[in-house]
């Protein structure tokens, strides 16, 4: 499959672009910074661009398959980062015909953390959860064959490939999950064409 890949330099986007050579894919990684993506690999190619800019999107996802949005707030202020670039991916998706996504949100964009985690996540969080959500929602409304992931908080560590997923709200008492065990959920939803139009809570 060619999978190309937002946020690949990343810790989360990183993990996603190893697994996906490891399983035989040929990727494309779309970066601001190539110096910082340091994986030599006969099928990964590595183009520089600014997902900003939508003319750089575009031009990037003819001859794609798949897309990979590993994307992630650079702040807690106020953005509509996330959203912006997300609607610059939908609309270069439209325009060469691609209908596959997966994309990295976080656990709270549907408020369906329960109890103080819950709460304190809305507070912390606001503006990266509001950011996640509008760009869900621009792929739900594009009509999309998207796939959300919905992790708690993240941590590094070794892929475990044992987690729990939930479709509505997420995992009982669940609280993280490893980078690399979001990269596995991701690649497995493309791989075996899983969750499609779900958008998936993910916790061990």
């Amino acid at each position: 499959m060619k999978i190309i890949v937002f946020g690949a330099t990343g810790q989360t986007g990183s993990e996603f672009v190893s697994q996906a050579l490891e399983s035989g894919h040929e990727v494309t990684a779309f970066v601001r910074t190539p110096s910082k993506l340091a994986l030599q690999h006969e099928h990964l190619h590595i183009v520089q661009g600014d997902a900003l800019k939508e003319e750089d999107v575009a031009a990037t996802l003819e001859g794609q398959e798949a897309v990979a949005s590993c994307l992630g707030s650079e702040s807690l202020k106020e953005t509509t980062a996330l959203s912006t670039m997300t609607g610059n991916i939908v609309r270069g998706m439209q325009k060469h015909g691609l209908s596959r996504i997966v994309y990295v949100a976080s656990a709270g964009i549907h408020r369906e953390i329960p109890g103080v985690i819950g709460w304190m996540s809305q507070r912390i969080l606001k503006n990266v959860l509001e950011d996640h959500r509008n760009a869900v929602n621009a792929m739900i409304a594009a009509d999309l064959d998207f796939t959300v992931a919905r992790p708690m908080q993240l941590k590094n560590g070794e892929r475990t490939g044992e987690y729990r997923t939930e479709e509505i709200g997420v995992p009982k008492k669940g609280r993280e999950i490893h980078r690399s065990d979001v990269a596995h959920f991701l690649l497995e939803a493309l791989e075996k064409d899983q969750w499609v139009k779900q958008t998936i809570g993910l916790a061990y």
